[in-house]
Order: C-alpha cells, then structure tokens, then sequence
C-alpha cells in the first residue's frame, strides 16, 4: 500500500534522482530535467521546481551547499542530496515500481459517461483521437530512433518504450470500439435514444 510521502510530488523523486550525479542549483535542475526530456513524464515549470527544491530541503532531503552569484545574476544556492534523501529516492522508487495504484485518466471517465454524446459524434471525436494518437506514436517513434542512433542505451529510453506500448494500445482500443458503434446489432439502442440511426461504418483505419 503507498504510503504518505513528506513531499508527494513527481517532480520531487525526479530532482533526488539528479542529485545523485552530484550538486545542483534548481536552474541546472531543470536545464538538466528538459535536457533529458523529463518534461514529457512531469509537468513542471521553473516555479514549482524552486517550490519543491524548498520542500525537499525542510523534509531533510537535500541541503544547501553553497550560494554563488555570477555578475549581476541572481544568487544560486547549490543543493545536494543527504543520506535522508537518498533513502527516500530508493524507497520510492520501489513503491511506483512494484506497487499498482488506482489511477483516474480523463480519457476512462469520458468513456464512462460516453452515453450522453450520440454515437455519430462520438465516431468523429474518436477519429480526431486516432490523428492525434497517431501523431503522438510518431513523435515517440522519432525520439527513440534519434536517441539510438546517438549511442543511447536502452536502459535510458524505458520510459519511451513504455510511452509506445500505450499509445500503441490505446490506438488498438479506439478502432475497436470505432467498429462496434458502428455494429447495429451493439449501438441501435444509444442512436435511438439519441433520435438517430445507427451510424455508418467508420472509414478504412490508417
């Protein structure tokens, strides 16, 4: 079962995560965060990650090292990770990797109240869907073949593989059901209701 963390943020896990290479100040942080492409898994901005920084420092995690400023630039504290934090950062990891928790995607509660939109809108949302899914598989495809072809390990790109597996299951799912609301036999009874026939079958998938 998870457990209440003291800082509960993403984000947080990611900043002890890299401050294991050594100390940084928030602004190499998040240079470092976007460098790496971690703002495709955690949403962030420059502000939320001095905030968490600040958690972090009075949960006992991370402590100041030093404060330098360069010319007319703003002071920059430099943090580094404490014993605290680095078991922190090991035991949560094992958490989120071995522990499934109930999550609430907005694309499930859509589908849970599906019924109130009539089925021919609900096929030409669907194909937006599938063009921006798809959109979405080729971009991800296009990072992983850039990152291999400059010599990254696998070990690095998980999280694009596991970002792949999904778009290509959730592709999957929405021409499945695109086809059966297009089965008499399974929608008649949601196009009644709606005052509409049955719609038509939808349009050969790319």
């Amino acid at each position: 079962m998870a457990r209440k963390r003291k800082v509960g943020n993403l984000l947080a896990l990611a900043v002890l995560s890299y401050l294991t290479q050594h100390p940084m100040h928030p602004y190499e942080l998040s240079r470092t965060l976007r460098a790496n492409g971690d703002d495709r898994s955690i949403r962030f901005t420059h502000g939320s990650l001095y905030m968490v920084v600040g958690q972090l420092e009075r949960a006992g995690f991370v402590t100041a090292r030093e404060t330098t400023r360069a010319g007319a630039r703003p002071e920059r504290t430099v943090y580094a990770l404490t014993d605290a934090g680095r078991a922190e950062l090991r035991d949560w990891l094992r958490e989120l990797v071995g522990e499934v928790t109930h999550e609430y995607p907005r694309f499930v509660t859509a589908l849970s109240l599906i019924g109130v939109l009539p089925p021919s809108e609900v096929l030409a949302l669907l194909r937006e869907r599938l063009d921006r899914l798809a959109r979405q598989r080729a971009e991800t495809r296009r990072i992983l073949a850039a990152a291999r072809a400059d010599g990254v390990p696998d070990l690095f790109l998980v999280e694009e593989e596991y970002r792949l597996a999904l778009l290509d299951a959730e592709l999957a799912f929405v021409r499945s059901f695109r086809a059966r609301i297009a089965d008499p036999d399974w929608s008649r009874p949601w196009a009644e209701f709606h005052g509409e026939s049955v719609p038509v079958p939808p349009e050969e998938e790319s």
